[in-house]
């Protein structure tokens, strides 16, 4: 009876270890995961971030409008959904095409809040490339500095 009892102590003291050994590795193992979803919720805070900042922004873009026969504008638009602030216009390739007066006269504009426009008068003769480079400056809610060159092509 002595031997038996030997035995199933030893049994009982194989099984404890083997439980011991995976309650740590269950600990390890739920101790990554805690980090993994620390690194998540993180990466997700982030994102959430920068979604919020880019729904603040303003994103001005720029294309020719023609008006009549022989009539054509500059449009310059707000498309994003943030206000713009200093929008100013810049020649990088030289201006030819948009009038000097009317664009000294309108920018630089004070406020563009999303969805507006200006027009820029636009007069094109038979020399007059068809495709002009057009920057675009303009300050963000945040007082953030932002430009973009684009390529209105009549």
């Amino acid at each position: 009876m002595g031997y038996f009892s030997e035995i199933i102590s030893f049994v009982a003291l194989l099984l404890s270890a083997f439980a011991t050994y995976k309650s740590l590795k269950f600990k390890k193992n739920e101790k990554e995961l805690i980090e993994v979803q620390k690194q998540l919720n993180q990466l997700m805070i982030e994102k959430e971030t920068r979604e919020v900042t880019q729904a603040k922004r303003a994103d001005l873009d720029a294309n020719f409008i023609s008006i009549g026969k022989q009539k054509h504008r500059l449009k310059i638009f707000n498309k994003g959904r943030g206000t713009a602030y200093n929008v100013d216009i810049e020649f990088p390739e030289g201006n030819d095409i948009v009038l000097e007066q009317d664009l000294n006269e309108k920018t630089p504009l004070e406020k563009m809040e999303s969805g507006n426009s200006f027009d820029l008068i636009a007069a094109f003769h038979s020399q007059s490339k068809r495709k002009l480079v057009v920057k675009l400056m303009w300050e963000n809610e945040n007082k953030e500095r932002d430009e973009k060159l684009v390529y209105p092509t009549l």
